[in-house]
This record gives C-alpha cells, sequence and structure tokens, in this order.
C-alpha cells in the first residue's frame, strides 16, 4: 500500500486530534522550522540583498541577475542539501547553508530589478541636486522599488520554510522529522505537521505581503 493510497477522509480527522494530543512536540520543531528558515532567511538577505540593489543602481550584472535565478529554479532542493553534507557534514548548518544557497536567487534578482526599473528621470534629479551614489540608492531607488524587493523576500521565505522540511533527512531537526518519520508518528503525525509547515509558510506569505502592499505606491496597491 503507498502512502496515497493510505488517505482516508479519516485521516485528516486523526491528523486534527493529533495536534493537541502532541502540541508539545509540534511546537518543539515548529521553533526548530523556523529557527532555521529564518536563519538561512538572514544570510541570504545579507547575502544577496547588498548585491542586487548595486548592480541594479549601476545597471550592470544583468547577466549574473538572470542566471542566479535561473540557476535558483533549477537546482534540487535534495541536491543541494547532499552536496553541503559532503562539505559541512550533518547538521543545523550544513542545511542552513543549503537554504542560504535557494534563498539568494528570488532576493538577489528582484533587488536588482526593483532598482534597475526605477525612473531615469528621478535618478538623474537626484544627481543634480548634489546628491551622492549612495544617497541616490537609498533615499530614491530603494523607497521607490522596495515593494519589488520585499516580493522577492517573501518569495524566498515560502521557499525556504517549505524546502527546509527536506532538512530532516541531513540532521536539520523542524517539522520534516515528523513528516519522514511516519513509522513512529503514523500517518496522522505525517499529515498535521505538513499542515503545521503549510500554517507558517501561509502567515509568513500574509505578512510579508502586508508589508509589500504598506510600502507600494499607492497608484500600484491594488497589483
Amino acid at each position: 500500500m503507498t502512502l496515497a493510497d493510505a488517505f482516508t477522509p479519516g485521516t485528516f480527522v486523526d491528523a486534527f486530534r493529533f495536534m493537541p494530543d502532541h502540541a508539545g512536540l509540534l511546537l518543539s520543531k515548529t521553533a526548530e522550522h523556523i529557527e532555521l528558515s529564518f536563519a538561512a532567511l538572514g544570510i541570504a538577505l545579507v547575502l544577496a540583498l547588498p548585491l542586487g540593489l548595486w548592480l541594479g543602481h549601476r545597471h550592470r550584472g544583468l547577466f549574473v541577475a538572470v542566471s542566479v535565478s535561473s540557476l535558483g529554479r533549477a537546482l534540487p532542493s535534495v541536491a543541494v542539501i547532499a552536496f553541503g553534507i559532503t562539505l559541512l557534514g550533518v547538521g543545523f548548518w550544513n542545511n542552513t547553508a543549503a537554504l542560504v544557497v535557494l534563498a539568494v536567487p528570488p532576493i538577489l534578482t528582484n533587488a536588482y530589478f526593483a532598482v534597475d526599473g526605477v525612473d531615469a528621470n528621478a535618478v538623474e534629479a537626484a544627481r543634480g541636486m548634489g546628491l551622492t551614489e549612495l544617497q541616490i540608492l537609498l533615499r530614491i531607488e530603494l523607497p521607490l522599488g522596495l515593494a519589488l524587493v520585499v516580493a522577492g523576500v517573501r518569495i524566498a521565505a515560502v521557499f525556504v520554510i517549505a524546502t527546509a522540511t527536506i532538512a530532516a533527512i541531513a540532521g536539520g531537526g523542524g517539522l520534516g522529522e515528523i513528516i519522514v518519520n511516519q513509522a513512529s508518528y503514523g500517518l496522522a503525525g505525517v499529515v498535521a505537521a505538513s499542515l503545521c509547515v503549510s500554517a507558517l509558510a501561509f502567515l509568513t506569505a500574509l505578512a510579508l505581503g502586508l508589508v509589500r502592499r504598506a510600502v507600494s505606491p499607492r497608484g500600484v496597491r491594488r497589483a
């Protein structure tokens, strides 16, 4: 019998019963999942955001931005984690490094196009007023392109949270430890942990969607 064959209408009922009965376990694994996901997202932001913004400001590196984006979509998540095991071994930092690799492309690409697409007239006006290149980037280009930057962070965050479930195969902890261990937690536990991952990804996407809406110019908030 396959996993798909084992699903019945009662499976979800059992999953919702599993949640209160194992609330401590789910909360603990959710905390581990959040720690792993947001550690990777934070490192990816530090690495990719300044580079993407500066390349966009200089209107250079289009090939780099597009190539990184394409590479990020093409890389299998399991392959990245497996490659990380050979370099860093099993554990938290191996999985963090692998998730950083997967989070960088949408952040870098969106940051590049957010700044690169700012109205050239606004930039030239600021330059004519004597603003330095850094001031133009921080005071003109970044505020105007911030909504697109946040959209890239939102994509990366959801991708990382979903992919972090695979970290369990390499000792990364999190909700994936329940999902891959049906023998111990049963199908109800697998479904309950999967629902927790989905809820976490949804809430993160919702929060960043609200941030994106808040920083969007009024004329494009409905887009």
